[in-house]
């Protein structure tokens, strides 16, 4: 890929290689360290792991940057044997750091995890801000099932790149594909993108730097409806309005379920790759949102093809207000030629099934 931000890629695609050597050593193993995070979502060694070497490794390429990040190291200064397990797990990357870099100590680990769990992603003015999700979808993790991991960078609080790992996932896989689908290449495979130069796929495991990426085409331009194809995750997640999900896809004439994913990660790299093009997720309640660590960079996936995505209310999203994107109540995204016919059908059938309050 021709891009001003060449240099930004080759680290975060070496980083996410790194990431996904961690994180299948962990899968492999009976006992994943899993402790309960205060909102009941569980989080593994490699997600703390994970977050450090992608914070040290981007750290040393570009010192002046900041991070954002789903994880903290609280419970690892409360947890000396857990901390010492993330340690033990960071050591299995020493001699790869062409690659990647470590940090020094279980105590600087400390601090790059919380250089992300403390970091804010600022608005227009907020310069560089990597956003990292060290295991996207945790819960399907630890059952040996899908998930990704997910790093992006906004520059004023816009998606400039994303690079998203994806361990289980072949990068010639056709949908529609589940939290269980397998691999039968053994090598996952690693989704990219930089803001006007397009998405491309690659293995994950490759090679030293052997990127072998495959630009994926872009979305027709024409308005002409042609059989649209959703991802989605159904009957896994709680905060999801599932029966409205459906309908729409129903009045859309999609043939449901379509992919069907936990992570949202994975949700947005199916449609970046071409095996969806349709995803709607309303929340039961408007305070609910989404979190900017499952969304930035691999939004950008899509968008690179010519997706458009808004929340159900029609307003773009945005990802400078915080941690927490409370700008934004849920998802709507399409084709651009259809996006305004997927929209209105959301809003319609929610009005109908007496869910209006879920709108604006």
């Amino acid at each position: 890929m021709d891009s001003p931000y060449a240099q930004e890629l080759r680290v975060a695609i070496g980083a996410v290689r790194s990431a996904a050597k961690l994180s299948q050593s962990v899968i492999s193993a009976s006992d994943k360290g899993v402790v309960e995070k205060d909102d009941l979502s569980p989080v593994t060694v490699a997600d703390f792991a994970i977050q450090a070497l992608l914070t040290a490794t981007v750290h040393r390429a570009f010192p002046d940057d900041r991070f954002v990040g789903e994880e903290s190291a609280d419970e690892l200064r409360r947890n000396p044997a857990l901390l010492a397990r993330v340690w033990d797990l960071l050591q299995r990357l020493r001699g790869s750091e062409e690659l990647c870099a470590l940090p020094d100590s279980p105590d600087h680990a400390c601090d790059l995890i919380d250089w992300c769990g403390r970091g804010e992603p600022g608005g227009p003015a907020a310069g560089r801000v990597w956003v990292f999700d060290p295991i996207d979808g945790t819960q399907t993790f630890v059952q040996g099932m899908a998930y990704a991991v997910n790093v992006a960078l906004l520059e004023g609080s816009k998606q400039v790149i994303g690079v998203v790992g994806c361990p289980k996932l072949a990068a010639d896989a056709q949908g529609p594909i589940t939290n269980t689908s397998p691999d039968p290449t053994g090598r996952g495979c690693v989704a990219f993108a930089a803001r006007g130069h397009g998405t491309y796929v690659c293995p994950l495991a490759v090679a030293g730097n052997d990127v072998q990426a495959r630009r994926i085409a872009p979305l027709a331009e024409s308005a002409a409806r042609t059989p649209l194809r959703a991802v989605s995750c159904y009957n896994m997640l709680s905060s999801g309005v599932d029966d409205a999900h459906l309908l729409v896809n129903a009045q859309l004439g999609i043939e449901a379920p379509g992919c069907d994913l936990l992570s949202w990660a994975l949700r947005w790299v199916a449609l970046g790759l071409g095996l969806a093009d349709v995803t709607v997720w309303v929340y039961k309640q408007r305070s609910r949102t989404g979190k900017i660590w499952d969304h930035a960079g691999a939004m950008l996936l899509f968008e690179e093809l010519g997706g458009r995505i808004t929340d159900v209310d029609g307003k773009d999203i945005d990802l400078g207000v915080g941690r927490k994107m409370t700008a934004n109540h849920g998802f709507v995204a399409a084709p651009k030629a259809v996006h305004a016919d997927v929209l209105a059908t959301v809003q319609r059938v929610l009005r109908e099934q007496g869910k209006g309050h879920l709108l604006a």
